[in-house]
């Protein structure tokens, strides 16, 4: 239990300078970086002829989708003729389409669900130059969309900012410097990095072993910097490969934890209380890199009610799991078996519950995806939380997307409460009206049709329900885990399903399209309807949305929402489970 205390109050004390720095970047504010890398920008910009003005939320988006676009285009065209280029010493071939268009889609959409088998299905050129890059721009890609809603909501800018520089800024700034310092980490613990071919070894038994190696240790770090996911490995960070020891364990957890809660931080900044007059997006960027008052007490703005609600989420759920796990399976017990160390199956020795319960509820509260432990084996009540967590898709999230929707529910409390004063609802400055409330209504609304709507074509059809692998409730659960992880975007699955089939490729690729663009598309749209209103003045009967009893309402409303839509599966699926064991 000391290292879980460990690692949350390591990464309260990193995040917080590190979203201090993400808003001198958001910003456009001087930062001790910019020597190196201003030339480094500069040179990208003129390469692309990117013109550096700011965007309204059309052009962002299109900006956005277009690019994304172009690199999924190259990246599926590089799947289906790996075999013909260099870096490939194992000599696999080709992906097949349908596996293409799905690997394609997991990875641009940040979702990194993976129906293949990194280690024998992928070249090195295609694990560096397709997986490894999209891992940077799927996340430089929602940092840039959520800078963009944060500027629109704040109602300080004059525009949503630019893409392409909100995009460059923050690889070169953020996600290539931290991945060169966690890589040598990683690689100083034993993660390989390397483009020699597979190294053989004599087993105990006598027998050669060949085991695959290459360039993990730099897809390692961005997969979790990037809130992506996806390993080189099969077995994800289950392997030694990937997480060799409890050292690697906690810099992974970390990594994950680092920008979706430093995204927060960013928020209070950019939302604190600055005329709008003295803050344009074109003027922000004479600002000099000074700080006025310290991030705790930005944090304590409208960023509190948002994090309280996190947190809250977060905390539930870690002791649920890590309860859960301890207690050890009730089968198990049932025959008489000791479980001392709790329900260690599908988990590694060298973490035990304590860290494999941790873990997953990052990955899965973060929507990262990455696993340490196969979910698939997980007690029902923990497995539950998992998808509670993806379904929720508000605890803190992945990079950009977390912060996004959980400011959907923002407006919404915000749209209730001025309803049941009698005021009109009102968000740092700006009313909600009818446009606004029906944009959130079909963005929340999105995430859970998606899930229940492939879900219940899965289990109608026979394409869909053959790949189940075990009986009763769990095969239910093994469904509705698998399009939770695709819409929310996270890519972790309850891998006992067999899912590189033509049906779950198409079917997954879908949901992960539809899961990241529809649902951005409308929040930009928010954004840009909200930044274009009138600056409304507070009064003395104003609601309050920076207060304790606003976070109570906002978590509130998340829950008794969210219920209404996921509690009928959830009973079917891993509450059933549980009950019945």
């Amino acid at each position: 239990m000391l290292q879980i205390i460990f690692v949350l109050v390591l990464a309260c004390i990193i995040i917080l300078p590190t979203g201090k720095y993400l808003y001198h970047i958001a910003s456009q504010q001087k930062t001790f970086a910019d020597p190196i890398m201003d030339p480094i920008d500069r040179w990208i910009y003129k390469l692309l002829d990117v013109d550096k003005k700011g965007m309204t939320w059309k052009e962002y988006a299109v900006a956005l989708i277009l690019t994304n676009a172009v690199m999924a285009l190259v990246a599926y065209v590089i799947l289906r003729t790996q075999a013909f280029f260099f870096l490939n010493p194992t000599r696999v071939g080709s992906l097949e389409s349908s596996l293409s268009f799905n690997t394609v889609i997991s990875f641009i959409t940040n979702s990194n669900l993976q129906n293949y088998a990194g280690e024998r299905d992928l070249s090195f050129f295609s694990q560096m130059v397709v997986i490894t890059f999209m891992m940077f721009t799927s996340a430089a890609s929602g940092y840039a969309a959520a800078m963009a809603f944060i500027r629109g909501v704040s109602g300080k800018y004059q525009d949503m900012g630019n893409f392409y520089v909100d995009f460059v800024r923050v690889i070169t700034r953020v996600l290539l410097p931290f991945s060169i310092i966690g890589s040598l980490l990683l690689i100083s613990q034993g993660v390989p990095q390397t483009l020699s071919k597979e190294l053989y070894a004599t087993t105990l038994e006598g027998n050669l072993q060949g085991l695959i190696m290459g360039p993990v240790a730099s897809l390692e770090i961005i997969k979790h910097l990037g809130t992506n996911g996806g390993g080189f490995f099969a077995a994800n960070s289950a392997t030694p490969f990937e997480n060799p020891n409890v050292i690697t364990n906690i810099i992974e957890m970390l990594s994950m934890m680092l920008l979706p809660g430093s995204m927060v931080v960013v928020f209070g900044h950019m939302v604190s209380s600055r005329k709008k007059e003295d803050h344009p997006f074109e003027s922000v960027q004479k600002v000099s890199y000074k700080s006025t008052k310290s991030t705790f007490i930005k944090l304590g703005g409208q960023a509190r009610p948002l994090l309280i609600v996190m947190l809250f989420l977060f905390f539930v759920g870690l002791s649920i799991i890590v309860w859960s796990e301890s207690r050890g399976n009730p089968v198990l017990h049932q025959l008489g078996l000791n479980q001392s160390m709790g329900s260690m199956e599908g988990k590694e020795v060298r973490f035990g519950i304590p860290m494999s319960g941790l873990f997953t509820e990052i990955t899965t509260a973060f929507t990262t995806g990455s696993v340490n432990n196969m979910h698939d084996t997980l007690t029902p009540l923990s497995g539950g939380v998992a998808m509670i967590n993806m379904m929720l898709n508000v605890i803190f999230g992945g990079k950009g997307v977390g912060i996004m929707n959980m400011m959907l529910y923002v407006l919404l409390t915000v749209f209730i409460c001025g309803l049941m004063i009698g005021r009109a609802p009102v968000y740092l400055g700006k009313k909600i009206e009818g446009k606004e409330m029906t944009l959130i209504a079909l963005a929340i609304m999105v995430h859970p049709m998606i899930i229940l709507g492939f879900s219940a074509v899965a289990v109608s059809l026979p394409a869909g329900f053959n790949s189940v692998t075990n009986p009763g409730f769990h095969s239910l659960s093994q469904v509705i885990y698998q399009f939770t992880s695709a819409s929310a975007n996270n890519g972790s699955g309850f891998e006992g399903l067999k899912d590189n089939t033509l049906f779950w490729n198409i079917s997954t690729g879908l949901a992960m399209f539809f899961g990241r663009y529809v649902t951005l598309i409308l929040q930009l749209s928010i954004a840009g309807s909200l930044m274009t209103k009138q600056h409304v003045n507070d009064s003395l009967g104003s609601l309050k949305t920076d207060t304790g009893t606003f976070a109570i309402i906002l978590g509130v409303i998340v829950l008794i929402i969210s219920a209404l839509t996921f509690l009928p599966v959830l009973v079917l699926g891993p509450l059933a489970e549980f009950l019945t064991q």
